[in-house]
């Protein structure tokens, strides 16, 4: 038997095939394009589909026999679809600067406190709602065509089954969907004059929506019996493919971005997670959730360093170029592409202090690494009042394979970290709850035993804990000293 994960991102999918013992076979990748304007970030949601039918064909010409397919997709992002699903218009992605006045109305109607409780999350223009409410007033003639609003998980999978259906996960990023009954709100829809009725069904995370249509099955060239399952936002994908469910541990994603994900068996405190800017987002058992502490630039920052110091040179060159034991003494603010949580600031910029002439390439690029792991520790004191209750963490994503920078978190996080073999964490999640959907596993647990490969843990040094403390008092005067003068 053999299954499949489709990761649906911004500017590219990914279709990933594995066999029952877990072990990848075989994958396909599809680019499509992104316009990013002054005055509107947009994507081409047939663009999109197209590169999703594409990898599903290419793939479907060597494992016609897929038994099914997961779908994890990126949030907020958002297409006006007419009754058969096909886009009326660009889609607005997440970052996106439509919806800010939208987003304060919706405010100042209900309050910022309501607006969490009922959501998980603090209000901003990034979710779904605000733009949502922007083209209704902007877009009316357009606005009023639609029969349908689809996010890019549902999209797909409308388009694979004909079914409408959106994982509560993914149906979270709206910024209208009530994570403690696990429905659309609606009285978040009412404040903000638009009707539930146009947005899929919610259902749990990894439910299947169905097989595909015979004209899928027909275009891809797999079979009619070939199930398609709803699985969750990316980042969610993720925290499973880390194996990462229960409170216990938390997940470090060590990519692009940098990502903390911790797990709650139960509600979180919404006070402390309104106030860092954290979103609370259904998981997989009934009853829990995970919440996002992120930095805008975690692997970007390093590539950023390498690509400007560094010419010519790899990563592993870059570290190994500065030779010192312990902090390098310089502080790096990490908002090269703004503050993520807990500030939510994208107005923020980046900072590199303590500057000599006797600074080298190495030191810089090691610096780097300390403020992506100072800031994941900022977030990580944010979150200390939230119920978080994890002793250890597991590391996915590129920077899970550089033994400094585990051995530097584990260090200033004082927390032992567990690095894992997959880069992809997110599609391995995908084809876990997909295998579980087909019966090729019998449990979350029985899949994580064959798909999910440790590495090394790293245990935090108490006397490097210590100095990198001395230095992390500091850094958390930075963001204060340094916004005003940005």
């Amino acid at each position: 038997m053999k299954i499949a994960g489709l990761d649906i991102g911004t500017t590219g999918c990914k279709l990933t095939v594995f066999n029952e013992q877990g072990k990848q076979l075989d994958k396909a990748y599809r680019s499509y394009p992104v316009s990013r304007a002054a005055a509107a970030h947009e994507m081409d949601a047939g663009a999109l589909l197209d590169g999703v039918f594409a990898v599903l064909t290419e793939m479907g010409a060597k494992h016609p026999d897929l038994a099914g397919i997961g779908v994890t997709s990126f949030g907020e992002t958002f297409v006006l679809a007419d009754e058969q699903g096909a886009p009326l218009a660009p889609a607005m992605l997440y970052t996106d600067p439509r919806g800010a006045e939208e987003c304060a109305a919706l405010t100042g109607k209900l309050g910022a406190e309501q607006i969490a409780r009922i959501t998980g999350l603090a209000p901003h223009e990034m979710y779904s709602l605000p733009k949502l409410m922007w083209l209704k007033a902007h877009e009316p003639a357009l606005f009023a065509k639609a029969k349908r609003v689809l996010l890019m998980e549902d999209f797909v999978v409308w388009h694979l089954t004909g079914v409408a259906q959106i994982d509560h996960s993914l149906a979270s990023r709206t910024m209208g969907f009530d994570v403690q009954n696990l429905t659309w709100s609606d009285e978040m829809f009412r404040a903000a004059g638009l009707d539930p009725a146009l947005m899929s069904t919610p259902v749990p995370t990894g439910t299947p929506a169905g097989p595909l249509t015979a004209k899928a099955a027909r275009c891809t060239g797999l079979s009619g019996d070939c199930l398609v399952v709803s699985v969750s936002h990316d980042q969610v994908a993720a925290a499973i493919g880390a194996g990462a469910f229960d409170s216990n541990v938390a997940v470090d994603g060590a990519g692009t971005v940098e990502c903390l994900t911790p797990i709650y068996d139960s509600m979180p405190r919404l006070d402390i997670m309104r106030c860092g800017n954290f979103a609370v987002v259904p998981y997989i058992t009934p009853g829990s959730y995970v919440a996002y502490a992120f930095s805008y630039t975690g692997g970007a920052l390093l590539q950023w360093c390498r690509d400007i110091f560094g010419k010519g040179k790899t990563n592993e060159n870059m570290e190994a170029a500065y030779s010192g034991q312990g902090p390098t003494g310089l502080l790096v603010l990490p908002h090269f592409a703004g503050a993520a949580t807990p500030y939510m600031d994208t107005g923020s910029k980046g900072a590199i202090l303590g500057l000599t002439t006797a600074t080298t390439a190495g030191e810089i690029y090691r610096a780097c690494m300390e403020g992506v792991a100072y800031e994941m520790r900022l977030n990580y004191e944010a979150l200390a009042n939230s119920g978080i209750r994890f002793s250890k963490l597991h590391a996915t994503g590129g920077g899970a394979h550089s033994r400094l920078w585990m051995q530097m978190k584990a260090d200033m996080l004082g927390l032992p970290i567990t690095a894992l073999e997959t880069v992809d964490a997110g599609t391995v999640g995908c084809a876990m709850l997909t295998g579980l959907a087909v019966g090729m596993f019998e449990s979350l647990e029985q899949a994580c035993e064959r798909m999910v490969r440790k590495t090394e843990t790293y245990e935090p040094r108490p006397e490097m804990t210590r100095r990198y403390e001395e230095v992390y008092k500091r850094y958390q005067g930075l963001y204060n000293a340094v916004r005003p003068l940005v």
